[in-house]
C-alpha cells in the first residue's frame, strides 16, 4: 500500500487539480475560441484536465474513490453557481466602475455551470464506468486504450450536452460541439503520456512502501 502521508498528498493534489480546473472552466466557457478553424469554449482545456487526474484516480485507487471526488466536484459546482449570482446581484460600491465588464463574465455563468452540472453529473460517471469497464476486459492491461476511449467518449456526451444546454438560441451549437469535441480529443490523446507518468510514479511508491 502507498504510505499513507504520501497517499494523501497524491490523493488531495489531484482532488484540487480535479476540483478547481472544473469550476474554472464554468468561468472560462464564458468565451468562446477559436481553434484552427474550429469554435470551443474557453474552458475546454481546464476542462480536460479533469478527466487526467479522474483516471489517474480511478487506476490508483480504484472506482469508489474516483466517485468520490466526482460527487465533491458536483458540490463545488453548486456552490460556483450560488456565489456567482450572489456576487453579480450584490450592490456594488458607489466608487467601483467595474460593474459591467464583471457583468459581462458572469451574466451567463449560471446557465453555463448549469449546463456544466447537468453534462458533468452524466459524462463523469460515463467516464468512470467505461474506464472500468475497459480495465476488466483488458485484465488492466492497456492503460492507454481505457484513457482515450472512455476519454473520448465522454466528452462527446459531454460536449453535446454541456453546449446544447449552455448556448442554445444565442450560439451556433453545432460548431462549437463539433470544435469542442475535436479539441478534447486531441488533449486526450496528448494527455495519455501524462497519466502514464502519474500512475507509473504512484505504483512504484506503492512498490517501495511494500518492500520497505
Amino acid at each position: 500500500m502507498l504510505s499513507s502521508t504520501f497517499e494523501r498528498k497524491a490523493f488531495t493534489l489531484l482532488t484540487c487539480l480535479f476540483i478547481s480546473s472544473l469550476v474554472i472552466a464554468a468561468v472560462l466557457s464564458t468565451k468562446i475560441i477559436s481553434i484552427f478553424g474550429f469554435y470551443a469554449p474557453a474552458g475546454v482545456l481546464a476542462y480536460s484536465l479533469t478527466f487526467i487526474a479522474s483516471d489517474i484516480i480511478s487506476e490508483v485507487w480504484g472506482k469508489e474513490r474516483a466517485n468520490e471526488v466526482i460527487h465533491c466536484g458536483f458540490i463545488a459546482l453548486l456552490a460556483a453557481i450560488c456565489l456567482s449570482w450572489a456576487a453579480l446581484n450584490w450592490t456594488p460600491a458607489p466608487f467601483w466602475t467595474g460593474q459591467d465588464g464583471f457583468a459581462s463574465v458572469l451574466a451567463n455563468t449560471p446557465r453555463i455551470v448549469l449546463a456544466s452540472l447537468i453534462a458533468y453529473a452524466i459524462s463523469q460517471k460515463y467516464d468512470v464506468w467505461m474506464f472500468h469497464l475497459l480495465r476488466n476486459k483488458t485484465d488492466g492491461k492497456h492503460l492507454w486504450l481505457r484513457n482515450n476511449l472512455s476519454t473520448m467518449t465522454s466528452q462527446l456526451i459531454d460536449s453535446s450536452i454541456f453546449v446544447l444546454i449552455a448556448f442554445y438560441g444565442i450560439m451556433p451549437v453545432t460548431e462549437i460541439i463539433i470544435g469542442q469535441w475535436m479539441a478534447k480529443t486531441a488533449i486526450a490523446l496528448l494527455d495519455t503520456p501524462l497519466v502514464y507518468l502519474g500512475v507509473s510514479v504512484l505504483k512504484k511508491q506503492d512498490k517501495l512502501c511494500a518492500t520497505a
